[in-house]
């Protein structure tokens, strides 16, 4: 029986290495945090591109069955019967991933743009000795204002996903796409797990253990030099706090959750009032069955 894939993407700090955690609970997944298949993928189509000599040599119809051939040989070891990859790119892919894969969902985790930004500010200031590769320079890096500008920029940990995301979000392939808000996969996350099962068409998985999850890539964050970034801790729960972000910083990225008004979209998003368990929100409701 091949193998089914599926892939996260959507925005950092928001929920994506603890989705995979719980995912890989099931040993008949695997997910894990980023993987390298995306700058893969990336690094062969221009190598296949027009322009060079590689390019050409290899036929169109080649292309697909070559790239195929990098996530069948990643993920060759494993024993798993559906994959997850995880890569902020992904959604800026839709196109490609549907004619790789056709049966294949992207499951995008997202947050309140001013809460993500909150929450790099937070591992940042926990460091103070400790400079971090996520800034190209000391002047991005110099004051909150400058690091959290830097963030935003199209090509940045935040504005890229953030721009990616918004495209899938409109696009032709938004049918295979389903969006789970990060407060609400903290709060009920079997929940939201159950309807996460039923998007990609898998039996449920009665042996979720929320209150014992585990994941960490120290070496990683190292290379990185920001610890905790994938970190997960062991109790999936909710906290609220305060923002460590000045006012009129945290309220200048309020708005930009997007993915609210389904008017435009046929995408799928896991959303819920206050006082209801969450469902799968969409203008086609019959893609994703409500728990």
């Amino acid at each position: 029986m091949p193998r089914a894939m599926h892939f996260i993407s959507g925005l950092p700090r928001s929920g994506s290495t603890l989705l995979s955690a719980l995912l890989r609970q099931n040993p008949r997944f695997t997910a894990s945090m980023t993987s390298p298949m995306g700058a893969l993928v990336s690094a062969n189509l221009t190598l296949m591109g027009p322009g060079g000599e590689v390019g050409l040599l290899v036929e169109e119809s080649q292309k697909p069955r070559i790239l195929r051939g990098l996530f069948d040989a990643y993920y060759a070891e494993t024993r798993a019967d559906v994959v997850f990859d995880t890569n902020r790119q992904w959604c800026a892919r839709m196109p490609l991933l549907r004619a790789l894969f056709p049966g294949a969902k992207v499951i995008a985790c997202v947050r309140d743009v001013s809460w993500i930004m909150d929450s790099i500010e937070r591992l940042i200031r926990k460091q103070p000795f400790q400079p971090t590769r996520l800034f190209s320079g000391p002047g991005d890096a110099a004051t909150v204002y400058s690091r959290v500008e830097s963030l935003a920029r199209a090509d940045r940990l935040v504005g890229f996903p953030w721009a990616a995301l918004k495209e899938a979000f409109y696009g032709e392939d938004a049918e295979s796409l389903l969006i789970v808000e990060y407060e609400f996969l903290c709060r009920a996350p079997e929940q939201v797990l159950r309807l996460i099962y039923a998007f990609i068409g898998e039996p449920w998985f009665d042996g979720h253990d929320v209150n014992n999850v585990a994941f960490d890539a120290p070496t990683f964050d190292a290379a990185l030099g920001i610890d905790g970034l994938h970190r997960v801790r062991p109790k999936v729960e909710y906290v609220p706090r305060r923002t460590v972000l000045p006012p009129d910083l945290f309220n200048k990225f309020q708005g930009m959750d997007f993915w609210r008004d389904l008017t435009a979209s046929r995408a799928n998003v896991i959303t819920a009032h206050p006082t209801e368990p969450p469902t799968a929100r969409a203008e086609h409701p019959d893609s994703v069955t409500p728990v």
